[in-house]
């Protein structure tokens, strides 16, 4: 059985990348849409590998089969004859590694089985606030409208940086999970990837307001409805995190991409 190790292991994960990517759209609590086309070929080749490596197997069994009964209707005496079966027997089950080689399997069975969860609260409260030095600015006209769907990261950049006070007077709406901070305040996050979840950076917005009372439970996804709220110097650590005063907040699904985007 050992022989058959390679091709199960690749078998295991080429279906478990089939299944976040080409059944399904868990691949986007890893990486970004754009790489799926490259997940589904990755996924396929495995499988075929896979495949080629059973059959390899297969036919070295074979050839052992096949070996070891020509021995045996040999007609030999003596300790030759008992030498030659020993050799048989030793070259027979040289092949294949270590029996703990098959705990390889195990990290494949589990992404397969019980594919992980998105980054949530506890990726964003490992992660320190990492704002790049862009300095403010005017930002272009937002659309109009009565209600303005915005994004986590899109509305935190505006409320720090935007010298032209874009949102001022709008009604906005975004949509995050819930942290805590430790003085009893939450916040609306989101986590941005640029490629996969490991380069992931945190957008967060404070959540002020009588609609905020009584925060949800941490890593619930919420949409949340309000208006800006100004907070310190543009530019400066003291705008840092933006505060939005929520009009409204509606408990909903995790989006099918968990990741915000600019």
């Amino acid at each position: 059985m050992r022989r058959y190790g390679s091709a199960v292991l690749l078998l295991l994960m080429g279906g478990a990348v089939l299944r976040i990517s080409l059944f399904s759209e868990l691949y986007l609590r890893y990486v970004q849409a754009a790489l799926r086309p490259y997940l589904v070929i990755s996924g396929s080749l495995l499988i075929l590998l896979g495949l080629v490596a059973a059959v390899r197997g297969m036919r070295q069994r074979g050839h052992e089969e096949h070996d070891e009964h020509e021995e045996h209707g040999e007609e030999e005496e003596g300790e030759e004859a008992e030498h030659d079966h020993g050799h048989s027997h030793s070259h027979s089950h040289s092949h294949g590694g270590p029996r703990i080689a098959w705990l390889l399997t195990l990290p494949a069975l589990a992404l397969l089985l019980f594919p992980p969860p998105a980054l949530g609260s506890y990726s964003a409260s490992r992660e320190e606030a990492q704002r790049a030095a862009q300095g403010v600015g005017t930002f272009s006209a937002l659309p109009a409208g009565k209600v303005l769907d915005i994004s986590v990261a899109q509305y935190s950049s505006r409320a720090i940086y935007d010298t032209g006070h874009s949102l001022k007077g709008r009604t906005l709406r975004m949509t995050g999970f819930v942290t805590h901070g430790s003085d009893g305040t939450w916040y609306l996050t989101r986590l941005l990837v640029t490629c996969c979840a490991a380069d992931a950076t945190i957008s967060k917005v404070e959540i002020r307001g009588d609609e905020a009372d009584g925060a949800p439970q941490t890593d619930s996804w919420v949409t949340v409805t309000g208006t800006w709220i100004p907070k310190g110097k543009l530019g400066t650590d003291g705008a840092w995190p933006p505060v939005l005063k929520a009009a409204q907040v509606k408990q909903v699904k995790e989006p099918a991409d968990p990741y915000d985007k600019r």
